[in-house]
Parts: C-alpha cells; structure tokens; sequence
C-alpha cells in the first residue's frame, strides 16, 4: 500500500539524506542487479545531490528529490535511457494463497516463493519495476513517485496496475515450470 510521508523538509543536507541511505541503496540495488553498482550509483547520487543542494527548494519533498537524482543517475549512466516497453494482457485470476503452517516445508514454500517473486520482479522492465518498487517497498504515495519519476500521476497508477499484472502472469508461468 501506498502511504503519504511528504512533509515539508528543512535542514542541513546530512540530517536530510543520511536517513535516506539504506532505502537509496535497496533501491539502487534492485535498479542495477548488482552490489557494486549499487554502491557506485549510491554514491554518485550522493555527490551529485550533495552539489545541486543549493537549488534544492526547502518545504518539497527531499526524499522524492533524492529518488528523482538516483533514478536519473541510474538511466543516464547505466542504460542510457534504455526503455523497454512489454505488451500486457489484462489478468482478472485471483492470487493463489497458502496455508499459514509453520513446518520446514512451509518454510521451504515460502523460501522459494520469495525468491520466485524477486526473480519476477528483476524480469519486470524497469518503467514498471521502479513504480512498483517505490510503491510496495519504498511506500511512497502516489503523488511522491510521480515527482520522483517526473510523470503524471495517471501514469504511476497505469504503471503500477501494469506491472502488478505483468508480476501475477510472471509468477504464474513460474510457477506453472517448477
């Protein structure tokens, strides 16, 4: 679920952005695949927003404004504004559920289903991975990730239900192979 944190930010840059750190490079990790990517890109997001702060407007959103340097970062450095797009078909099949038993091979079950799910994730194009992930994990609102990604909020929205349809048929094919 998407929540609402955007308050109005005052203050020096390190109060501002080292809280930041961790939900950067979660992020950054899940954009470039790779750890040490991850890091560089963490870290140029940091030198850059650490040289741009004076054009930061104190009272909008820092978070979204680090979001938005991380994110252009990652496509202007790594992939050169590489943009996949994936046709989609609607999915109107409900979720499949487990049992909530806690026995080794429930624990297994949910090992492998998690790792089935992040292997799905990855597989997303990253217009549809990154809305996904700054919405489900990040919990940023709707408004926060279309100033982070700079698009209208209709788009998140249609983003986000494409991606979520596109992880569901995703994690069924799978599924269905294993």
């Amino acid at each position: 679920m998407c929540v609402s944190t955007g308050r109005p930010q005052a203050g020096s840059f390190e109060d501002l952005a080292v809280p930041l750190f961790d939900q950067l490079y979660n992020f950054a990790q899940w954009l470039t695949r790779d750890r040490t990517e991850a890091e560089d890109l963490v870290q140029e997001t940091y030198t850059k927003a650490l040289r741009g702060f004076g054009s930061f407007q104190p009272g909008t959103n820092f978070r979204a404004w680090m979001y938005r340097i991380l994110r252009n970062t990652f496509l202007t450095s790594r992939t050169g504004l590489r943009a996949a797009t994936v046709p989609l078909e609607p999915d109107n099949e409900p979720d499949p559920g487990l049992a909530d038993l806690e026995t080794p091979e429930s624990i297994f079950l949910e090992r492998s289903n998690q790792e089935l799910l992040r292997s799905a994730i990855e597989d997303l194009p990253v217009p549809f991975r990154e809305v996904l992930l700054l919405c489900e994990v990040e919990e940023m609102s709707y408004q926060e990730i279309s100033e982070t990604l700079t698009i209208p909020i209709g788009t998140v929205m249609s983003r986000l239900a494409r991606a979520r349809a596109a992880l569901r048929k995703s994690l069924r094919g799978k599924v269905a192979r294993v």
